[in-house]
């Protein structure tokens, strides 16, 4: 998941760094640090038994709980042999691309087994969400060094070196080989002052990614999953090309690994999923009309700020605790303005438009989210798929996409990640 501290880790690869002043440690910073996640979310329970108006310690806590998820994620795919850091198919997709550490061992992977995964983790972020929900106070602050942040990925009950976050984002940033001592100088003297509005985007991730685990459990993926599973893991337990009988790499001069082309394209052949359990579909609307109410709340508490303290995320009079990044009002307003038409469209009243679709007419994807069918990729693209949805109507304007993208300077997605 590409989040501000991927952006931040790419300046520690650069050797850019934060000045640190002295600071009070919250309670929650050194669980943290040592890698003891589960020890820290009880110590921050306890806490707030005795000290039930103790936001600092609860952010602290929803912080835990939201790391722990990820954790957990990873514990479970070491545990499968998954090579999220080492395959570019897996790289691609969601959830399992986390790099983990090797196994020597692997168990088998089912298709179940993913969705059990997902499952696992999408009730770990309901907890992360709740107890950040509960947050009060709008002057909550959690002042952490995040890139020495670790977590014990192998689940073997020690989170070392090789576990801490900032190399974890350098891997996911093909940044695996940058030199050590630099980013860990780095990565230590790079303070962030988390706030309110911080405490609200992190809730929004909750939603956001229990919103993609939802509408992904929501379909029979199965036949999809056969074919990249090899990409994927270790020992996938349904292998439709058998060991031994097939050669498992045929490199191209010109068009590269000839087995990654041909599974992918037997992986878009197989892009047609069934719905088997039609009400996540709506539970993943309702996570993404919460991202939405989410970034409101964010961006009111950001632009009500008047420090300029080690800023996560700035409003247009502050400064960003990542050098060189800036947050202009026209920015703001920019992100407003698609926050407004994410919401109209997400309500049906703005259509989206398809390639093949006559003038006033679009898709209303409301419907599509609360009315599931087939998802069938190609008949999607060619069109056949998207007449249950077709009503005539406003569609969502052209223009506003591409005022959008002069706006960011043609890099709206990545400060759409950014923001959230």
């Amino acid at each position: 998941m590409t989040t501000r501290l991927a952006l931040a880790a790419i300046l520690f690869l650069s050797g850019i760094a934060a000045n640190v002043h002295a600071d009070e440690q919250p309670l929650a910073e050194q669980f943290l640090i040592e890698g003891k996640l589960g020890e820290g979310i009880g110590a921050l329970e306890t806490q707030l038994t005795t000290h039930g108006d103790d936001d600092q310690a609860r952010f602290g806590l929803g912080v835990l709980q939201f790391l722990r998820a990820v954790e957990r994620l990873g514990q479970s795919l070491h545990h499968h042999g998954a090579m999220g850091s080492q395959n570019a198919v897996a790289r691609m997709l969601p959830f399992v691309r986390l790099p983990v550490p090797e196994n020597p061992n692997p168990a088998e992977t089912s298709y179940a087994d993913v969705r059990a995964m997902i499952a696992a983790f999408l009730a770990d972020l309901a907890t992360a969400e709740k107890t950040l929900a509960a947050i009060k106070d709008d002057n909550v602050s959690l002042p952490l060094r995040f890139g020495l942040v670790r977590l014990d990925l192998d689940g073997d009950g020690k989170a070392g070196d090789a576990e801490a976050l900032w190399r974890l984002v350098a891997a996911i940033g093909g940044q695996r080989d940058a030199p050590d001592e630099a980013v860990r100088q780095a990565a230590e003297g790079f303070l962030i002052r988390f706030d309110r509005g911080d405490a609200y985007w992190l809730q929004g991730y909750c939603h956001l990614l229990s919103a993609l685990g939802e509408y992904a459990l929501a379909h029979d993926m199965e036949a999809f999953f056969n074919v990249l599973a090899p990409h994927v893991f270790a020992r996938p337990k349904v292998r439709e090309l058998p060991e031994g009988m097939f050669r498992p790499s045929v490199e191209q001069q010109f068009l590269g690994d000839m087995s990654v082309i041909a599974d992918a394209i037997a992986a878009i052949h197989e892009w047609h999923f069934e719905v088997v359990e039609p009400a996540r579909t709506a539970t993943a609307l309702g996570h993404l009309e919460a991202v939405i109410r989410l970034s409101r709340l964010s961006w009111k508490a950001i632009e009500a700020e008047t420090d300029d303290d080690r800023e996560w995320i700035p409003n247009s009079k502050q400064s960003c605790v990542i050098p060189d990044m800036r947050v202009t009002a026209e920015m703001i307003g920019g992100w407003q303005e698609f926050l407004d038409e994410a919401d109209e469209i997400l309500a049906g009243r703005h259509l989206v438009p398809h390639w093949r679709l006559a003038p006033g007419r679009g898709i209303n994807l409301r419907r599509v989210f609360l009315e599931p069918r087939k998802m069938d990729l190609v008949r999607w693209l060619q069109g056949a798929a998207v007449v249950p949805y077709v009503e005539e109507g406003d569609v969502t304007d052209p223009e506003t996409w591409r005022r959008l993208e002069r706006t960011f300077g043609g890099q709206f997605i990545g400060f759409a990640i950014w923001f959230n």
